[in-house]
């Protein structure tokens, strides 16, 4: 008796995404089972790109964090693997060939990473400790999912589990403009900061001043970033600047005072 061959779903959580949903789309539509796009409150056309080609779209606009999120999604999820992928990124052939081949062998206890090549402010980062970037992101849906954190999530790997590399980029146009990297940066920043506030961790300036010329030197320097000519430059330098907001901003939230009524 033929044995039927596992199905595939790609995922992805959203939001006013517009500009990047289709190009992503396009890239994964011919040769998925089923495409699960969950929103967190779009404003501006991603539902309608979405719906061109899934009738699988969801809305959460109660924002848990991106681990809640994506484990919400997941559950939505029919088909046997689970790939999932930003609205920025695009697959490859090459990695579409190496994630076909991973769900149709099929091996037991087993999660997959593949490499993430990013272009950033007209050029492809290739240092800084940009790349490659392996990523978790293809397992069977029913071995695992994301955890709960609020930013910086992971997928939940177990001793009994093996990661196995992909061939391939997917490849990643990680921000739109210097807007759009100081927005989502700050973004972070503060979800990594009350997440630490959650723990009861605390923070202090010079702290951030000294993870920030850390994270710089590590960047530009250790991780040849100036090979990457000026985007190198300006990436360690605005990668800096954000580690001293996440920690300032816990600052903020642990160590000062409210203003008294």
């Amino acid at each position: 008796m033929a044995v039927s061959k596992p199905t595939l779903a790609v995922a992805l959580i959203v939001k006013n995404e517009s500009q990047h949903l289709k190009s992503c789309l396009d890239t994964v539509k011919d040769w998925v089972d089923e495409i699960v796009i969950l929103d967190s409150g779009s404003s501006d056309d991603t539902e309608a790109v979405a719906r061109q080609y899934t009738d699988k779209f969801y809305v959460n606009e109660k924002w848990p964090g991106f681990g809640p999120q994506r484990r919400l999604a997941q559950s939505y999820v029919e088909s046997d693997f689970v790939l999932w992928l930003d609205a920025d990124e695009r697959v490859t052939t090459e990695l579409k060939e190496s994630i076909l081949s991973a769900v149709e062998e099929n091996k037991a206890n087993t999660i997959y990473q593949f490499p993430r090549l990013s272009w950033v402010f007209g050029r492809y980062i290739r240092h800084c400790g940009w790349y490659p970037d392996r990523v978790l992101r293809l397992y069977p849906t029913a071995l695992t999912q994301y955890n709960d954190a609020l930013v910086h999530e992971k997928v939940e790997v177990s001793s009994s589990m093996t990661i196995a590399n992909l061939k391939g980029d997917a490849i990643h146009y990680t921000y739109n403009d210097m807007r759009h990297y100081l927005v989502k940066s700050a973004g972070y920043a503060e979800a990594w900061a009350e997440q630490r506030q959650k723990k009861g961790k605390k923070s202090s300036l010079s702290q951030g001043i000294i993870h920030a010329i850390t994270c710089f030197l590590k960047m530009y320097v250790i991780k040849a970033g100036f090979l990457d000519g000026k985007q190198g430059f300006l990436l360690s330098l605005l990668s800096a600047h954000s580690t001293f907001v996440k920690y300032a901003d816990l600052w903020i939230k642990t160590s000062t005072e409210k203003p008294k009524d």
